[in-house]
């Protein structure tokens, strides 16, 4: 199979698809104009132009394996892109994940370690759960949106395409989360969201150590130090 991208999700990818899948990576390809090293991970890196001709569709697969950029729209149109040229675009599951048989799953999914999977789940096209998540019952995300790690997605909640969902954040049951919606790590989502929503936790406040409150905070939690 090949990879497209050449930066560190595309070497994560061939790492997870080599140690556990039955694929095998068996080099790198890239669009023309970023085309310059002809070689990553030990493997060739092929520019879009030749990929065509030296791995053919009829006999290669194909991972989009790219970033969150521009709200996942650059991932979007590649994977659109490959897609269109005739690529089967394989997903990825840990083998570490809990999943139920009844998963609805998409083409080129990227499914990372410790996840919590519940049942009637759809997981659309081209969606990247980083690790420990929690997807519960009958949710739907929808295609290429990306969860970050340790979100919590309560049941019957739908997801919008292209989302993006911080480290932490937690969303209620049977909310729906419009497309491009951004949600910060740490955020608490508790009413339905329209499309091209943000939301913000609050930061925390920090309090320097040499300020006597932090001093008597840490005495009261903890004792005389």
């Amino acid at each position: 199979m090949l990879i497209f991208g050449s930066a560190e999700i595309a070497e994560l990818a061939r790492f997870y698809f080599d140690l556990d899948s039955p694929y095998q990576v068996v080099a790198f390809v890239v669009d023309d104009e970023f085309y310059s090293e002809t070689t990553f991970q030990g493997l060739d890196v092929v520019p879009w132009s030749d990929a065509l001709k030296k791995y053919s569709p009829s006999d290669y697969s194909m991972h989009v394996a790219l970033s969150y950029r521009g709200l996942n729209s650059l991932r979007e149109n590649k994977f659109k892109q490959c897609q269109s040229a005739g690529y089967e675009l394989v997903s990825y599951v840990s083998s570490k994940a809990t999943i139920f048989p009844d998963l609805k799953l998409g083409s080129n999914c990227f499914i990372l370690e410790n996840q919590n999977i519940q049942p009637r789940v759809t997981l659309e096209d081209n969606v990247m759960l980083w690790s420990g998540n929690h997807v519960g019952h009958g949710s739907t995300i929808k295609e290429h949106a990306y969860l970050a790690s340790h979100v919590v997605i309560s049941g019957h909640v739908e997801i919008g395409r292209r989302s993006f969902i911080g480290v932490n954040a937690t969303i209620r049951d049977f909310l729906l989360i419009g497309d491009d919606t951004f949600i910060g790590m740490g955020a608490i989502v508790t009413r339905n969201l329209a499309e091209g929503s943000v939301v913000l936790p609050s930061k925390s406040e920090v309090i320097e150590g040499s300020d006597p409150i932090a001093r008597r905070i840490i005495s009261k939690t903890f004792g005389d130090l």
